[in-house]
């Protein structure tokens, strides 16, 4: 868990990602922004880098050269959950989450974090960082069953091993890892 910007951030339960999503972010664009990293599992620098032309057809564009690595570019589906995020925020048409007129053309990673901080304090949360909704919807998708190259695949990652150190074990996926021994 994160402690003063070391460590990684704190995976959310349901019940906080809840809390947060209903007191700590106020503003639809602030429920937007964290929504999509949530729901697409992306890194901020990539979520805050959309334009709104990069949402179409039911699918979020994650340009190639937005990405971390500059390798590829991913087209993440847009599930229900998000659609109703997404519906609520209104943006203009150029960058998703726009900065200050005249001195960044979309918001930064700085205030991001600050906006989060902020949520975070409204509904007493610790450890929690940008990278928290990252690692929250990977997890959550390796704990459903999902297969690691379907996860590689949303999420970007070049290889299994970097994939592998965002994933928590949970006590209760241990418990039915060693269920299955036996003769």
């Amino acid at each position: 868990m994160k402690n003063n910007r070391h460590g990684q951030g704190k995976i959310l339960s349901p019940e906080e990602l809840k809390l947060l999503f209903t007191e700590g972010l106020t503003s639809p664009r602030d429920r937007a922004l964290f929504a999509i990293c949530l729901f697409t599992g992306c890194r901020i620098s990539e979520a805050l880098a959309l334009q709104t032309s990069d949402i179409k057809n039911g699918t979020i564009i994650f340009r190639k050269s937005t990405t971390k690595g500059k390798l590829k570019t991913r087209v993440v589906d847009i599930q229900s959950g998000l659609a109703e995020i997404l519906a609520e925020y209104q943006p203009k048409p150029g960058a998703l989450f726009p900065g200050k007129r005249g001195v960044t053309e979309h918001l930064t990673k700085f205030m991001a974090h600050k906006i989060l901080v902020r949520a975070c304090d409204r509904v007493g949360l610790i450890g929690v960082s940008t990278h928290s909704f990252r690692r929250t919807a990977l997890t959550m998708m390796s704990s459903a069953g999902v297969p690691l190259r379907h996860i590689q695949e949303i999420s970007g990652h070049n290889d299994l091993g970097t994939l592998q150190r965002y994933l928590e074990v949970t006590p209760e996926q241990r418990k039915k890892a060693v269920s299955v021994i036996g003769f």
